[in-house]
């Protein structure tokens, strides 16, 4: 957790709280910006790596967080990697997926043949409806829909 992490509604941060988790990106006032720089200083090599939250914030409100179901995620973000995408987000929604691309990769992921491999891929894992955001990759999508958000 880092300064930026605390203008949206993560409930995570709240059981990490509860259980007196560390948090010192977040105690020394750091950003991810801050982070970034100082580990490419370091030279380590994953300084630019795209962020990456807990598999569990995949899962839409009112789903279990089962070692199953997170499971299913990293085995769909995985494949969307090895497919060559960057930025994304697997978003488990019981029966439904809902892919999220970065914009910029939109064009790609919308192809006929990108589309099949996609139904495949999330078939086998389980899912029922494979869908593809239009809105792309976007951080707390799954927030949109909350009202009055507990902090």
């Amino acid at each position: 957790m880092n300064v930026d992490d605390q203008g949206d509604w993560r409930p995570g941060q709240r059981a990490a709280r509860e259980h007196k988790v560390l948090t010192p990106l977040l105690d020394s006032g750091l950003t991810k910006a801050e982070i970034r720089e100082l580990a490419r200083r370091a030279q380590l090599r994953v300084w630019d790596r795209p962020a990456s939250a807990c598999l569990s914030s995949r899962l839409a409100y009112g789903i279990e967080v089962t070692p199953e179901r997170l499971s299913v995620v990293e085995k769909g973000e995985e494949a969307l990697r090895n497919l060559g995408f960057k930025q994304f987000r697997v978003r488990h929604h019981d029966k439904l997926v809902r892919l999220e691309i970065a914009p910029e990769e939109l064009p790609r992921a919308l192809s006929p043949e990108m589309t099949r491999k996609f139904v495949e891929i999330f078939k086998a894992l389980g899912f029922t409806f494979i869908t593809l955001d239009l809105e792309g990759y976007r951080t707390g999508s799954l927030n949109t829909h909350l009202v009055n958000i507990p902090r």
